[in-house]
C-alpha cells in the first residue's frame, strides 16, 4: 500500500514534467537555441577562442617559446606588406583559389550530368567518385608525389611513350615552379570535385520532372535547357558550392606543403602555408598570425556578396 500511495504521488509530477517539457518542444524560439547550443560552443571553443588568440599574436612581437606578448603594434603587418615573399604567395593564393574552382564548377556539373542517366554501375561509379573527398589527404597527397616523381612520373612516362616528349626532354613536375603550381592545382581539383559533384547532383535530381519536360515541349535542346533552365535554378546552390571551395581553398595548406612544402625557391608559397612557416616552423609568431589574418576581410566581404546573390536566386524562384 505504501509503495502504490508513492507511485501515485509521483504520478502528478511526471506528468507535470512532461507537460513543461512539451510545452518547451512546442516553443521554436527556445527549442532552437538549445539544439544550436551545443554547435555555438563548439565552433567558439575550436574558432572563436583560436581566432581571438591570432589577432591578439598579430600585434605582438610573441615568439614560440616565450610567453611574452609585448605589444607593437601594426609593425608585423607593415612587415609583412614590404616582403617579397608574402607578395607571389598573395598572387599564388587567389591563382590557385580562383583556377581551381573554376575547373572545379565545370568538371562537377558535367559529372552531375553523367549521373543524373541511368547507365549499368552507376551505384559503383558514384561510389568510386567519393573516393578521393573520403581518402586522407596526406595519403593522397603521397600517391598524387610518386605520381610527379621526377624520375618515375607515370605522366611523363606515358607521354614519353605516346611521343609528347621529345627524346632526352623530361618534365620537372615538383621542380619547376609553373608545373609544380600545375600540379598543386590539379590535386586539389581531384580533391574537391566529389564535394562540387555530389552537391550539384542532388540539386539536379531535385529540379521537378515537369519542368524539363515543359522545356522539351517548347523545343528546347539540351544547351538551352542547361543554361536557360537548370543552371538558372541551380544557381543558389552553385553559389554554396563555390563560397564553400573558395573559403576552404583559401585557408588550405595541406596540397600545397605536402607535395612542395612552398618550392621550388619559395614560389609556390599561399597565404596559410607561408604563415605556417614564418609562425610555426620559423617561430616568428606574430609575423605568422599577421599573414593568416590578412585575407580574413576578404573572406568576408567575399561570403556577403555570394549569400546576397543565393537569397536573391531563391527569391527570384
Amino acid at each position: 500500500m505504501g509503495a502504490r500511495r508513492d507511485v501515485a504521488q509521483l504520478a502528478p509530477q511526471a506528468v507535470g514534467l512532461g507537460a513543461r517539457w512539451r510545452f518547451v518542444a512546442d516553443q521554436a524560439g527556445v527549442l532552437g537555441w538549445f539544439m544550436l547550443t551545443p554547435a555555438l560552443l563548439y565552433v567558439s571553443l575550436l574558432v572563436g577562442v583560436p581566432f581571438v588568440l591570432a589577432i591578439v599574436l598579430s600585434f605582438s612581437a610573441a615568439t614560440a617559446g616565450s610567453l611574452s606578448l609585448s605589444w607593437v603594434g601594426l609593425r608585423n603587418f607593415a612587415m609583412v606588406l614590404a616582403d617579397p615573399m608574402f607578395h607571389r604567395a598573395v598572387a599564388n593564393t587567389f591563382l590557385f583559389t580562383f583556377v581551381s574552382q573554376a575547373l572545379v564548377l565545370v568538371l562537377a556539373t558535367v559529372q552531375a550530368l553523367l549521373l543524373t542517366v541511368a547507365f549499368p554501375g552507376r551505384r559503383v561509379v558514384r561510389f568510386l567518385m567519393l573516393l578521393p573527398w573520403a581518402a586522407p589527404v596526406a595519403l593522397s597527397s603521397m600517391a598524387w608525389t610518386w605520381i610527379f616523381d621526377s624520375t618515375f612520373s607515370v605522366i611523363n612516362w606515358t607521354a614519353s611513350v605516346i611521343h609528347l616528349l621529345r627524346p632526352g626532354q623530361w618534365w620537372y613536375w615538383l621542380g619547376t615552379p609553373d608545373l609544380a603550381m600545375i600540379a598543386i592545382i590539379t590535386v586539389h581539383v581531384w580533391r574537391m570535385l566529389p564535394f562540387g559533384t555530389v552537391v550539384l547532383l542532388a540539386g539536379m535530381t531535385a529540379i521537378p520532372q515537369d519542368v524539363r519536360e515543359a522545356a522539351l515541349i517548347d523545343g528546347a535542346g539540351f544547351w538551352r535547357r542547361l543554361f536557360q533552365v537548370e543552371v538558372p535554378m541551380l544557381l543558389p546552390i552553385v553559389t554554396v558550392v563555390v563560397l564553400f571551395g573558395v573559403v576552404f581553398t583559401f585557408t588550405d595548406l595541406s596540397v600545397v606543403w605536402l607535395l612542395t612544402r612552398g618550392g621550388p625557391y619559395n614560389t609556390t608559397h599561399v597565404l596559410a602555408s607561408l604563415a605556417f612557416q614564418r609562425g610555426i616552423l620559423g617561430g616568428n609568431l606574430g609575423e605568422g598570425a599577421a599573414i593568416a589574418l590578412f585575407l580574413f576581410p576578404v573572406l568576408v566581404v567575399g561570403a556577403v556578396v555570394m549569400l546576397r546573390m543565393a537569397r536573391r536566386a531563391e527569391v527570384g524562384a
